[in-house]
């Protein structure tokens, strides 16, 4: 990672830190328009790329131990798994759910459930439609409308999302 990385990571790190009290046991990400700034249908002969900031979040999150998985609709899967693996951040996630789906994403997240075992309120989420947020928040997963991909902003305001739904939920217990 070069420089920009490094401070983008030591700041994803603080956020971290700020809600250590409090962090998910997984967190989601979509694919497209969420990491990768593009639907890698369109892109299958290009090199991937990530958004600036993903990468430096990821390492973050791995560093502190957050388990991470992908649910993504994507219509090629082998596309996406291949980018993944170019990108070097497959074994970053501990399930991949990418399959082409109408479900607005809930059947990935019931697989991501019955795969590892994880409660869907100990769940964040980053994705850059509305329509697969507003779904897989009814399932009580914290989940963030990501509105040009994963950066410091969305990182911050999902997890302080995160800690103020685990908050109020635990003084109703």
């Amino acid at each position: 990672m070069g420089d920009t990385d490094d401070k983008v990571k030591s700041e994803a790190l603080q956020i971290i830190g700020q809600h250590s009290h409090n962090l998910p046991a997984l967190v989601v990400f979509d694919l497209d328009y969420t990491l990768w700034p593009f639907y890698c249908e369109y892109e299958e002969d290009d090199m991937p790329y990530l958004y600036p900031q993903a990468l430096p979040i990821l390492h973050a999150l791995k560093q502190n131990g957050i388990s991470m998985a992908v649910a993504s609709r994507s219509p090629t899967p082998d596309v996406a798994k291949s980018f993944l693996q170019t990108l070097g951040i497959s074994s970053f996630f501990v399930t991949q759910e990418i399959f082409s789906s109408w479900t607005h994403k809930t059947e990935h997240f019931q697989r991501i459930h019955a795969t590892i075992g994880v409660p869907f309120t100990s769940m964040l989420f980053f994705d850059d439609e509305d329509r697969n947020i507003h779904a897989v928040s009814k399932m009580g997963v914290t989940s963030i409308l990501v509105g040009n991909g994963v950066n410091l902003g969305a990182l911050r305001q999902g997890l302080s999302e995160f800690a103020r739904k685990s908050a109020s939920t635990s003084r109703r217990v």
